[in-house]
């Protein structure tokens, strides 16, 4: 068995292993966040490796855009999973990558017209420009790919995965190009930031484009009871589908059933929720959430 390592600037690998857990097996579970690089830092420090013209004030997209929060929330429900599965060993990959400049759940060959009809934002932003700052970003999108792949083949299909996220309280409609920074502060500007649609608390993003259903119907059961109790509700694919131009997407037809994917409102896990900064995740905000969820997890093995 390959060992999983970090990868500077690409992805931070953690193993979470249960009091009775056997080192040398592979993990019974998989958390993936591929939109973790949440800090500021994250965002600096390719920024100031690119050469081409970026929109100004881009570090705002990447605040609104990013997925703060999941990370956190990935290691707490790790954590409470083995404390109920002492035997078993969990896997979290933590994308280090931002999405502000390629996007490491996308799929880069897709079509821009793919992306566009799913609603979803591309693979390489258009503001990306340069030959070298393109050879840079790809660099890092295999190496990060690779990176889960190897873990997927050590963890499937035996165990299961959990694709991990968060996203914002409102769905904004705003165009991804130059102007997306000034598109964004009209959007939250404050006699307009309420009137857009407020998504589910937690969603299942489950079904394909075609509307068939690709979660696991008992983890989605369990998940819905237990944070009935919070209470919180549980979408089923209420604010998008999942689309085919991701890497989500291959996870679930490769191994059907053994796979789910979950967004959860950002303002359920920021402590408070600012659309423009680095937030501060409330600890106990995320572990309220992280036991009902890791409860879910272990429908795969009953």
């Amino acid at each position: 068995m390959v060992k999983l390592a970090s990868v500077p600037e690409v992805v931070d690998v953690v193993t979470v292993s249960g009091a009775r857990a056997v080192a040398s097996k592979p993990a019974d579970l998989l958390i993936e966040v591929p939109h973790g690089a949440t800090r500021t830092d994250d965002f600096t420090a390719v920024q100031r490796r690119l050469t081409s013209p970026l929109p100004e004030g881009l570090v705002d997209f990447f605040h609104v855009n990013t997925d703060a929060g999941a990370p956190e929330l990935g290691v707490a429900l790790a954590e409470r999973f083995v404390a109920l599965e002492p035997e078993r060993q969990v896997v979290l990959l933590r994308c280090r990558v931002p999405r502000t400049f390629i996007d490491c759940n996308r799929r880069i060959d897709a079509a821009p017209g793919e992306f566009k009809a799913g609603k979803v934002t591309p693979g390489l932003m258009p503001w990306v420009t340069t030959s070298e700052d393109r050879a840079l970003l790809l660099e890092r999108y295999a190496a990060y790919v690779q990176t889960v792949e190897a873990a997927a083949q050590q963890v499937m299909p035996q165990g299961a995965m959990l694709l991990l996220h968060t996203y914002a309280p409102r769905t904004v409609e705003v165009e991804v190009d130059r102007d997306i920074v000034a598109n964004l502060r009209r959007a939250y500007a404050p006699d307009r930031a309420a009137t857009w649609p407020l998504r589910p608390p937690v969603d299942v993003i489950g079904k394909a484009l075609s509307g068939a259903s690709l979660a696991p119907p008992g983890v989605v059961q369990s998940l819905r009871e237990g944070l009935s109790r919070v209470p919180l509700e549980v979408g089923d694919s209420q604010t998008y589908p999942m689309h085919d131009s991701t890497l989500a997407y291959r996870h679930v037809a490769r191994w059907p059933q053994r796979v789910v994917c979950l967004e959860v409102r950002r303002d359920l896990v920021a402590d408070p929720f600012e659309p423009f900064a680095q937030m501060r995740i409330g600890a106990q905000k995320v572990q309220v959430l992280a036991a009902p969820m890791a409860e879910a997890m272990r429908h795969f093995w009953r």
